[in-house]
């Protein structure tokens, strides 16, 4: 079948459920990750065919999509600054507002690099990885309470050649870390059960709930342990970073300075919306 014959099929079974210009992007997604080449190949090859394996592919995407699967555990990909990660349905997929913690950090350790790094529930790899990257003399240790996420991020890992320690801990049973370290670092569960009113009906049914979401009573719940922490393992001049929950910016910092932190700052991400924090023991 002509990839062209099927771009018009596929436009139209998608035209009751999303918008045009969200169905183009599906369809260019799956050109890079499924068929690896150039989203424009229509430009250039307009008679380009796909071949039986590729046709029974697209297809199952279409399905998926029917279904309002996300389309990265579709293609198994998702696309994370310079990285294609692998991903499932066992991590969360990898969000711009992460990415921007990462160039938060990168910024602020570009004079003087750290040396050791901790991330706290790492799911795909995303952000220990990354920062293995830009940081390639530092020794990376991350840590999550489930197994299948750390095969997925074992994975990504062995792709980019990116030598980080893999820990299946429970954070919140913890009672101390290994070491100091100059960086710790987590995107903790957040997401409280009154906001899944404002969720995307495929976050929420594909999604490890796992990874998301804390109850409303204690939705900081994270926040404290790990703070805890880090204030007794964090190096002399050691920082903690967090992405947190939009709604509940003061409600983070104050629990922080209350453990002890001097130094907070609060920032904005693109959006205009309290995203990250630094925090410092020491002023």
């Amino acid at each position: 079948m002509l990839l062209k014959d099927f771009k018009i099929y596929f436009e139209r079974e998608l035209s009751d459920l999303f918008n045009l210009a969200e169905v183009r992007h599906f369809f260019y997604i799956l050109i890079e990750d499924l068929l690896n080449e150039n989203r424009f190949l229509l430009a250039v090859n307009p008679d380009y065919t796909l071949s039986a394996h590729h046709l029974n592919t697209f297809e199952n995407a279409l399905k998926g999509l029917k279904k309002k699967a996300p389309i990265q555990y579709i293609t198994g990909l998702a696309h994370f600054g310079n990285l294609t990660l692998k991903v499932n349905e066992s991590v969360l997929i990898p969000r711009p507002e992460t990415l921007e913690l990462i160039n938060y950090i990168k910024d602020t350790f570009k004079h003087a690099p750290p040396k050791t790094i901790l991330d706290i529930g790492t799911g795909s790899g995303c952000i220990p990885i990354a920062l293995s990257q830009a940081f390639p003399h530092a020794s990376i240790t991350a840590i999550d309470v489930s197994e299948k996420a750390l095969a997925v991020a074992r994975e990504n890992a062995n792709k980019y050649k990116s030598t980080i320690n893999w820990e299946l801990k429970n954070i919140l049973s913890e009672k101390s870390l290994d070491q100091k370290y100059d960086l710790i670092v987590s995107n903790p569960p957040y997401v409280r059960a009154l906001e899944k009113v404002e969720m995307s009906k495929n976050v929420l049914a594909y999604e490890p709930e796992l990874a998301l979401f804390v109850t409303d009573k204690d939705p900081l719940i994270f926040y404290k342990k790990i703070s805890e922490l880090a204030f007794d393992f964090l190096s002399q001049d050691g920082l903690l970073f967090f992405e947190i929950n939009e709604y509940l910016g003061e409600e983070t910092t104050a629990l922080i300075k209350n453990i002890g932190f001097k130094k907070i700052v609060l920032k904005q991400d693109m959006y205009l919306k309290n995203r990250m924090i630094m925090a410092k023991a020491i002023a």
